[in-house]
């Protein structure tokens, strides 16, 4: 039964990581169709909600605190910050790179949400002088390398060219170099944007642990609301693109798979499944499954639908996903270093108790007459 225990948080989080992965890779091939991404977005949020609704009245009725206006002004930063504004910039740098790149850059997503904490102080910059925030330091630093590599340096295609239809241009000399220009700049606008939502990301991770106290124990509920607020912050948002109603018709059956899919798995089930899954291992645990993501991504963004290989891709994905273990290794010696500190003065309490308790015994002890 205990092994059953330990191995349910790793098989789900590899269900969930490798279904993240494909839900990226089909929301770029969507948005290469030319949906407005923010309707995308609005339409994934909406789904979420709907699909949770039921799951947080029955599960959290009778534990969900009160609604006070302060509590739905919090639940409208976090839909902002991690829902409308981090879409808003994570699926317009998709449209113009690659899943691969995107999973690659959210894979930063432990290093950034560290440096956020020095910044906002809040995470000790004493502890940058032990071990473990060293480690954690050099890990955000290769992080940073990595992601350097993959803004700047989209390098050689190393897969098939004649696989990958949609890479193949004119034979006419001035017309490849004028795409081959556009398509550079395309790419660093493009990670640049999921730099962006990566960040918006890493502050809603902070926002989210506070709001978290305030509101407890109803997951449902908190995802449910954050998808409400996100929905129509995601509709107003779309308007900077287009404001015909027709925009929002869409007849594409394949697109209208990807929203569901992504609005069902992408949102509502991998939101919970993270969710019970820090509750279960905690976030250290589950941060490391995000290179699953990573590879997911890649390999359905390759094999199934035919996106053309970067070598600038496959060598930052590479260093980035060493500086998150660098990482990750430190903030396990950090947790480590914890609990030591916390059993020691315990020991020492139980072992001055039980020297207390042997000197009464010996004062106590009669000597035979």
């Amino acid at each position: 039964m205990m092994k059953e225990e330990q191995w349910a948080p790793v098989v789900v989080m590899l269900i969930s990581s490798v279904a993240m992965g494909s839900v990226n890779a089909l929301a770029k091939k969507a948005l290469d169709v030319g949906v407005n991404h923010m309707i995308f977005g609005a339409y994934r949020m909406l789904i979420s909600a709907l699909i949770l609704v039921p799951f947080s009245y029955i599960w959290e009725r009778k534990t969900r605190p009160r609604l006070t206006l302060m509590l739905l002004c919090e639940h409208f930063i976090s839909g902002l910050l991690g829902a409308s504004l981090m879409q808003f910039f994570f699926l317009l740098g998709l449209s113009y790179t690659s899943a691969t790149v995107s999973m690659a850059l959210v894979s930063m997503l432990s290093a950034i949400t560290f440096t956020l904490a020095l910044i906002l102080r809040i995470e000790n910059t004493q502890n940058l002088k032990s071990k473990a925030g060293v480690l954690k330091l050099l890990g955000t630093l290769i992080c940073i390398i990595g992601a350097m590599f993959l803004t700047f340096y989209k390098g050689p295609q190393i897969s098939n060219p004649h696989s990958h239809p949609e890479a193949l241009h004119n034979n006419n000399n001035y017309t490849l170099h004028k795409n081959g220009h556009d398509q550079s700049n395309k790419w660093l606008l493009g990670c640049l944007y999921l730099i962006i939502g990566t960040v918006l990301l890493s502050l809603w991770m902070l926002f989210q642990g506070k709001l978290t106290v305030k509101y407890p124990c109803n997951k449902y509920s908190s995802t449910c609301l954050m998808s409400v607020f996100a929905a129509f912050q995601c509709a107003i948002l779309s308007l900077y693109k287009s404001r015909e109603v027709e925009a929002w018709i869409i007849e594409d059956k394949f697109v209208i798979f990807v929203i569901l899919y992504a609005g069902i798995v992408g949102q509502a089930m991998s939101t919970v499944v993270t969710s019970w899954s820090i509750k279960m291992t905690g976030a250290v645990f589950v941060s490391t499954f995000t290179p699953i993501s990573l590879i997911s991504a890649t390999l359905f963004d390759f094999l199934i639908l035919h996106s053309p290989l970067y070598l600038g891709s496959i060598l930052g994905s590479v260093v980035t996903i060493t500086g998150l273990y660098v990482f990750l290794w430190g903030k396990k010696s950090e947790i480590d270093q914890s609990v030591l500190k916390t059993l020691t003065p315990s020991k020492f309490c139980q072992n001055v108790e039980n020297e207390d308790h042997m000197t009464i015994n010996v004062n106590n002890t009669k000597l035979p007459i």
